[in-house]
């Protein structure tokens, strides 16, 4: 009897495993599988990888292909390794098809199971490193990306924390961290991170540490930005200013400092031109504020405020501010305009006084500050009291020329003009209150003329006559002339509305006048002393309206019935 014994395909023995991975994104291969072919038949092998359902996930021809394989890449599940040995022509030993379900002389070897477990994946971020100056200037990140193609868990934040780890910040979305603006934070290091988790955590807030929460929960890589403290001058506010150069002092006022943002060990204010020449290094904000900016005549001044550590070079008057070197910083600048005005100076001497005595009278000794004196064209102006023009001297020399005497009693005011252009006014006549233009006067001097005539004191009557024909003289009028001043005299006879019908030059002649031939009504008989060059005194003039230097004495009445 034959005895006929078949060898048939066998598979062997495969050990290793079992098999746990974490699906994060992370490369998961196995390792350590051996196989025991002792017993195994077979011209053809192959290893399968399937799913826990037997289909056919790969078929890696070697065990060292196998232990290449990325299970991480499979996603969550269980996945099954087998060895199998075959002879001849199969079926359904191929990708998608199911292991089970091979026909022909074919054998599977045990299986090795991989688990791949689903856990919370923050997934990668990218983007930066960014590096900022903490400067008072919002700095906000862009460009970061996240992948999240791994990533996985139910619940989703950014999380911005310090170097330490404590939470600063919990945005939402990627938008509003890009909308934070990390200069506000001051100097440091933060670390922007992405986090995915299910259900609750704990410690996922602000001001706890992210480093400690607990859950079901995932950190991707961090980002870092890093804020540098730097030199800050902060910002100053006030002004613009703007001055008239004219002599008077001008001094800034408001000027406030907001330092929140300033960093430096030194400090100090700066005055500049408006090229940055270091006019001045006030220390304080009281000595900025206590600079006359009228001294410096006519252009443009900027304020600053500076912050600076250790040694700096070209800090110093006559120095550039835009070329100083060192760990130095300038604020904004305030606007100082000193603007260049008609401007008279200032005049001195006198004041004067003159006696109108016919003897020329003319001032001496005036002198003109010009120091802080503009304007294209000048001229000296001689007014009354009321600024009537008397005169336009055009040089000093010509107004110490003038004989003020000539002008009889009263007051003068002497001045200096200057002006640009055309201007209104400034003529004989007019008044120099009312000059229009770019016109400026100086203070005044005063001239004051003196009238010291004295006429004494008359006595006698009043005299009462009868018209009838018969001549009526007056008599025993006296003249007490002990305090009369004057090197010029005469009577006055006039109507009782100051009308001169008359000018005796002596007592004797007044005496010999006949009244009865003048009619009816009322005479006044006066006494007058006076300096050469009074007006109106003649006949049918008004003795009201007498100008100059002269004195009338008390009248006498002499009534004609």
């Amino acid at each position: 009897m034959t005895v006929v014994r078949n060898q048939v395909a066998n598979s062997g023995v495969i050990v290793g495993g079992p098999f746990e991975f974490d699906v994060d994104g992370e490369a998961d291969m196995v390792s350590g599988i051996t196989l025991d072919d002792t017993n195994a038949f077979g011209s053809g092998s192959t290893w399968i990888v399937t799913d826990d359902q037997g289909n056919i996930l790969g078929l890696p021809p070697t065990l060292t292909a196998l232990e290449g394989v990325d299970f991480d890449g499979a996603g969550a599940g269980v996945c099954l390794i087998w060895y199998a040995r075959y002879e001849g022509t199969i079926s359904g030993l191929e990708m998608g098809m199911n292991a089970n379900d091979v026909s022909g002389d074919f054998d599977l070897s045990n299986a090795i199971t991989v688990v791949r477990n689903q856990v919370v994946n923050a997934g990668t971020i990218s983007g930066g490193p960014f590096e900022f100056d903490v400067d008072g200037e919002a700095d906000m990140v862009s460009g970061i990306t996240l992948d999240d193609t791994n990533a996985f868990g139910d619940n989703s934040t950014w999380i911005i924390t310090d170097d330490q780890g404590n939470i600063l910040g919990l945005p939402p979305t990627l938008a509003m961290v890009e909308g934070v603006d990390f200069d506000g934070a001051g100097a440091g290091t933060c670390l922007i991170w992405y986090a995915r988790y299910n259900g609750s955590v704990t410690g996922l807030e602000m001001g706890m540490n992210a480093n400690n929460v607990t859950g079901d929960f995932d950190l991707s890589n961090p980002i870092t930005v890093v804020r540098n403290q730097v030199v800050n001058a902060g910002t100053i506010s006030g002004g613009p200013f703007e001055f008239d150069v004219d002599g008077t002092p001008d001094m800034v006022s408001g000027i406030t400092l907001d330092d929140a943002n300033a960093f430096g060990d030194n400090s100090t204010w700066i005055i500049t031109d408006d090229l940055g020449n270091i006019l001045g290094l006030p220390p304080t904000l009281a000595m900025v504020e206590g600079v006359d900016f009228d001294g410096a005549g006519a252009g443009t001044c900027l304020i600053w405020y500076v912050r600076y550590n250790g040694s700096v070079t070209g800090l110093e008057m006559g120095m550039n501010a835009n070329n100083v070197t060192g760990d130095f910083d300038l604020s904004n600048p305030i606007t100082v305009v000193r603007n260049q005005v008609v401007n008279a100076g200032t005049i001195s001497g006198g004041p004067f006084e003159f006696d109108v005595d016919g003897t020329p009278d003319m001032v001496s000794g005036i002198t003109l500050d010009g120091t802080n004196a503009f304007g294209d064209n000048s001229t000296w102006i001689i007014t009354d009291d009321q600024g009537n023009i008397l005169g336009l001297p055009p040089t000093l020399a010509m107004v110490e020329g003038v004989d003020f005497d000539a002008a009889g009693p009263g007051v003068c005011l002497i001045w200096y003009a200057r002006y640009n252009g055309m201007v209104t006014g400034l003529e004989m006549g007019m008044n120099a209150n009312d000059v229009t233009g770019m016109f400026d006067l100086s203070n005044s001097i005063t001239v004051t003329r003196n009238c010291n005539t004295s006429p004494g004191v008359l006595s006698g009557g009043p005299f009462t006559f009868t018209v009838d024909g018969t001549p009526d003289m007056v008599s025993g009028i006296m003249l007490d002339s002990s305090n009369a001043a004057g090197p010029n005299s005469t009577w006055i006879i006039t109507d009782d509305q100051g009308k001169i019908l008359g000018l005796p030059p002596t007592l004797a002649m007044v005496e010999g006048v006949d009244f009865n031939a003048a009619g009816a009504g009322v005479c006044f008989i006066w006494y007058l002393r006076y300096e050469d060059g009074v007006e109106g005194l003649a006949m049918d003039m008004n003795a009201n309206d007498l100008k100059g230097c002269f004195s009338l004495s008390n009248a006498i009445q002499v009534t004609r019935q």
